[in-house]
């Protein structure tokens, strides 16, 4: 704990990576549980293993501030899912930089300063759970836990090259999670292997289902979805590689056609109310926003009730859309996100803003409720390109069963990032 407390101490003036770093709290807890095991009487999962944690998610007696600059809440029991982490031994080191309110993509956050890559200062760890992915990346921790609506577990995975885990909709509770949408809402863990992924997917969820299936899978590769995402060269050839060495070791891939499902403005008419309803008393009282966000509350707020209606029709059409897909093939593919660099303080990537291309693979699979894993690519950049599989509904003893299958064959696996901070 003491190595992990002072590798977080170490980087943060680099990457930024935690709003808060419980030190003494954290020895404590770890000096109780050595006692415990020397006794012979502890063989919790996760005993005495450092985890970050999302300054979004109520752990007892701290203060949640969700990247705020007036968000201040002193919680009095701890999230479900911290119950169940720390019930399995983990031990919470600190609480982790986000995009504020986690609402974008960046974690460059006005109130707290950006989190940075480890791979890379000057850029983006992507969002919102940046700081998580950031000290997983810098092996700070081997786990930590983020949040994922519109990608924002998946997102920073594959930015700073570490796996990550958007579950099935409910799969985790969300009790004591500041909500973004309630309705797509998920939390989920990120984490240097496959084996850790599933141990915490495992405690957070209570699922312990056996990792079975097929051997050889039916692999779709979803059509537009992929020909019209603004992809950059790098995550092109890799994804080209990854669909040869998958069929190489045994997998049926098929181009499957899903013409209605691309990204576009319906992502938001499906969510304004509900993100409008969670900050309508903040707004009113005219509490302080930064300015990014600011922007994106006004435009939730002035969506119609049409508009609303317009978007929960696109999200009914896509889930139908993927439950047929789901019939005909056992998981899809795509890269996690479709270019590797968003550079701190610059709002574009190419011609379009970098919330459109950060997004483009990952937000629709929130409004589906379907589970994905992000996984790194080996020897495929610095960070490397990252693959995303999505799966049926409750499939994610499946998807970690395939992360486990490329991970021992070295298609995907984690690397520190170089020139680590500390």
């Amino acid at each position: 704990m003491q190595e992990a407390l002072d590798a977080a101490h170490a980087a943060q003036a680099a990457l930024n990576a935690f709003t808060h770093l419980d030190d003494e709290r954290a020895l404590a807890r770890a000096s109780e549980i050595d006692v415990t095991v020397e006794s012979g009487g502890y063989t919790a999962p996760l005993a005495g293993v450092p985890v970050a944690l999302k300054d979004l998610i109520d752990h007892q007696s701290r203060v949640t501030t969700c990247g705020s600059a007036f968000y201040s809440h002193h919680a009095i029991r701890s999230a479900p899912v911290v119950e169940r982490l720390e019930q399995a031994g983990a031990v919470i080191v600190g609480r982790t930089g986000l995009h504020e309110f986690a609402f974008g993509f960046s974690s460059e956050n006005p109130h707290f300063g950006p989190v940075r890559n480890p791979w890379d200062p000057a850029t983006s760890p992507g969002g919102s759970s940046g700081g998580s992915a950031a000290a997983v990346a810098a092996a700070i921790t081997p786990i930590a836990i983020g949040t994922d609506t519109g990608g924002s577990v998946r997102v920073p995975a594959a930015l700073c090259g570490c796996f990550g885990l958007k579950v099935t909709y409910h799969r985790i509770p969300l009790d004591g999670v500041f909500p973004l949408v309630a309705s797509i809402d998920t939390v989920g863990p990120l984490a240097d292997s496959i084996e850790n992924l599933a141990i915490a997917y495992r405690v957070m969820s209570g699922d312990h289902t056996t990792e079975s299936g097929p051997s050889r899978l039916r692999i779709g590769i979803p059509q537009p979805w992929l020909d019209e995402a603004p992809m950059g060269d790098q995550v092109d050839s890799a994804f080209t590689t990854v669909i040869q060495q998958l069929r190489d070791l045994g997998h049926d891939l098929q181009h499957l056609r899903l013409p209605d499902v691309l990204p576009g403005r319906e992502i938001i008419l499906a969510i304004a109310g509900e993100v409008t309803d969670v900050h309508r008393e903040f707004r009113a009282k005219g509490l302080p926003y930064g300015d990014d966000v600011a922007a994106r509350l006004e435009d939730c707020a002035s969506v119609t009730d049409e508009e609303s209606q317009t978007g929960h029709a696109w999200q009914q059409m896509i889930r139908s859309s993927f439950a047929d897909a789901f019939n005909t093939v056992d998981l899809l593919i795509t890269p996690t996100v479709p270019v590797m660099r968003k550079v701190i303080g610059v709002d574009t990537i190419g011609d379009l803003h970098h919330r459109v291309v950060l997004s483009w693979f990952t937000a629709l699979v929130n409004h589906t409720l379907h589970p994905a894993l992000a996984m790194p690519l080996l020897d495929q950049g610095t960070p490397p390109v990252s693959l995303q599989a999505i799966g049926p509904m409750g499939s994610e003893p499946a998807l970690l069963r395939f992360g486990r299958e490329l991970e021992s064959s070295t298609l995907v696996g984690f690397r520190p990032a170089i020139d680590k901070p500390g």
